[in-house]
């Protein structure tokens, strides 16, 4: 018996990493930064798919964020590829469509002009 459930992110199963080095926009705090590596997390919510990682997203040099899937969104370039450090085009058209095959198309944002907001404002 199979109980179909509608959800926003694959089955771990099925979940389709997202490369390290891939151009990476928080969804609500708007920072921008790099694909560093995943972060086995123990406790605590707001995991990855597999129900164990958080992607560290590397922002102003030094600086990693840990953070789910979910809140971040995948910068493209102008011809519509995902923008991974010096990768070639093929490669990059390849993980675009791989991605794109997982992931919402809202997901998906043009980089625009450099204006990052640093992750951790002091107010």
């Amino acid at each position: 018996m199979t109980n179909a459930k509608a959800s926003s992110s694959p089955p771990t199963n099925q979940w389709v990493r997202i490369p390290d080095g891939t151009r990476v926009r928080h969804r609500s705090e708007a920072y921008e930064g790099v694909i560093d590596g995943l972060t086995v997390i123990v406790s605590g919510a707001g995991r990855n798919p597999d129900g164990k990682t958080q992607y560290r997203v590397k922002v102003d040099g030094s600086t990693r964020m840990l953070v789910s899937e979910e809140h971040l969104n995948i910068l493209l370039d102008k011809q519509k590829l995902i923008l991974v450090g010096r990768e070639s085009e093929l490669y990059r058209r390849w993980t675009t469509d791989r991605l794109r095959s997982v992931f919402a198309e809202d997901r998906f944002v043009e980089r625009g002009p450099a204006d990052q907001t640093s992750p951790r404002k002091k107010t």
